[in-house]
C-alpha cells in the first residue's frame, strides 16, 4: 500500500522536499528570470533605438552654456530687440506651413538683418533635425516655408545676424498626423 501512496503523490507540491517540485521556488526562479529577460529586453531596445541625442562634446558645450546663456541676455538688453515668431496655420506632417519671425527695435522699427534662418529640432530623433534660410518679405519680417517629414514635439529656433549681433527665438510646437484622404 505504500508503494500505491507514494504513487498517488501530486507531482508538484508544497510538501515536496525535492527543491525543483515545490512551487514557491519555481515561482521564484520563474520571477527572476521574468526580471532578467525584461532587463535584457530593455538593454537590446535601448541600444537599436538610440536616437543619438547625446552630443559628442556634451561636457565643452556644457561648460559654456551658462556663459553663452548671460551673453545672449546682455545682448537682447543691450539691443532691445522684441521678436516674434508665429505659425500662419496648424502644423501638419507632409504638409508645408508658413512661419514668419518678426523683429523690431525698442522704439518699434523693424530690423533689418544680415541673415534669418529657421531650425527645426526634434527632441526624439536628431536624423529629422533640418534648418531653412528666411526670406525678408517685409523690413523686420522674414518668412520660410516648412515641411516637417514626422508629427510630434518639434522645436522651432528663428535666429537673426546682424553684424556681429545675434539673437534667438524658440518656440515648441505640436505637429499633427498627416491627414488621411
Amino acid at each position: 500500500m505504500t508503494a500505491m501512496t507514494e504513487h498517488k503523490r501530486p507531482r508538484f507540491s508544497q510538501d515536496s522536499k525535492e527543491a525543483f517540485r515545490n512551487p514557491w521556488v519555481l515561482g521564484w526562479i520563474a520571477g527572476i528570470l521574468l526580471v532578467l529577460g525584461v532587463n535584457i529586453a530593455f538593454i537590446i531596445t535601448a541600444v537599436v533605438t538610440n536616437p543619438g541625442l547625446v552630443e559628442k562634446d556634451y561636457y565643452e558645450k556644457g561648460r559654456d552654456q551658462e556663459q553663452h546663456f548671460i551673453q545672449q541676455q546682455l545682448t537682447r538688453e543691450r539691443l532691445g530687440w522684441q521678436m516674434k515668431l508665429d505659425a500662419i496655420s496648424t502644423p501638419v506632417a507632409g504638409e508645408a506651413v508658413r512661419y514668419t519671425f518678426n523683429v523690431v527695435d525698442t522704439r518699434g522699427v523693424a530690423v533689418d538683418g544680415d541673415q534669418a534662418s529657421l531650425h527645426a529640432y526634434r527632441p526624439s530623433d536628431m536624423n529629422a533635425d533640418f534648418d531653412v534660410p528666411m526670406q525678408e518679405i517685409a523690413p523686420g519680417v522674414y518668412s520660410a516655408e516648412l515641411v516637417f517629414p514626422l508629427k510630434g514635439i518639434w522645436d522651432i529656433t528663428a535666429v537673426l545676424v546682424k553684424g556681429e549681433d545675434s539673437l534667438k527665438v524658440t518656440r515648441r510646437v505640436s505637429v499633427k498626423a498627416a491627414r488621411t484622404p
